[in-house]
């Protein structure tokens, strides 16, 4: 199955705790059918010092469902389903299913 939405992506949060909240994705896990987004589902990590990085308390994203997101539609920035289409030079493209507006540039 081809992805629906990728690393870049603009995306807001349907369900949970940061209902509402909009935001890029940062990292995308197909595997476990879940996407991390930046600034969605911040946690409080203990963190162990090592060589590189300072001991303490770390806030970090931790990873939300793909289904509990949508897609933001570029043209009007509300959220959309997206589908998939050929053009006319042959290229397989996303576009936003609200407005018809392709996603791919």
């Amino acid at each position: 199955m081809a992805a629906k939405i990728k690393k870049g992506d603009k995306v807001v949060v349907l369900t949970g705790r940061d209902k509402g909240k909009e935001g890029e994705v940062i990292e995308v896990r197909p595997a476990e059918d879940r996407i991390v987004v930046r600034g969605v589902n911040v946690v409080k990590r203990h963190q162990r010092p090592s060589m590189t990085t300072q001991g303490g308390i770390v806030e970090k994203e931790a990873p939300v469902s793909v289904s509990n997101v949508a897609h933001l539609d570029p043209k009007d920035n509300k959220p959309t389903r997206v589908g998939f289409k050929t053009l006319d030079d042959g290229r397989k493209v996303r576009y936003a299913k609200r407005s018809g507006e392709v996603i791919d540039a």
